[in-house]
């Protein structure tokens, strides 16, 4: 997933371990105290979007929500990590729509225009997957069709 997009460098790069560890133990440690306050919920949601592992990503989205809806001084960050969380699970439709609500309220936000490229990137190449199995889908079929009338015109 490299890419030379300068702003889209949170597409990519990713906390070590232990920096993800540092956040996680954080945010437990306020969770056991019934009070996370919002920047160790942040933070920790950050991390698990920039991770690698999907369950990680998947994590981090659910936590960057419900910050989006309690949190309205924080909707701006979120647009984009949810966006970002998106495009990292090949949630296009879904990055797609956080990111243009992101460029509606910021058009010259250049994170939001490098990942908008990004996330079309993404979209043209599932595309053109769909269409080579399409096309080898057909390929099979037409081989299986032209054997079955072989086999039917020879008894």
């Amino acid at each position: 997933m490299t890419t030379d997009l300068p702003y889209a460098a949170d597409a990519e790069v990713s906390l070590a371990y232990d920096e993800l560890e540092v956040l996680r133990l954080q945010y437990e440690k306020e969770l056991a105290q019934a009070h996370v306050t919002v920047q160790t919920k942040f933070n920790y949601a950050w991390g698990l979007v920039k991770s690698p592992m999907r369950e990680h990503q998947v994590e981090g989205v659910r936590l960057l929500q419900d910050l989006y809806r309690a949190e309205p001084t924080r909707r701006r960050e979120c647009l984009y990590y949810l966006a970002l969380g998106h495009y990292k699970m090949g949630n296009f439709d879904e990055a797609k729509k956080f990111n243009g609500l992101l460029m509606e309220k910021e058009p010259t936000n250049m994170q939001a225009q490098s990942l908008s490229q990004l996330i079309d990137q993404g979209v043209a190449r599932e595309g053109y997957i769909g269409m080579a199995l399409v096309g080898g889908a057909a390929a099979v079929g037409t081989l299986i069709l032209a054997s079955l009338i072989r086999r039917a015109t020879r008894k």
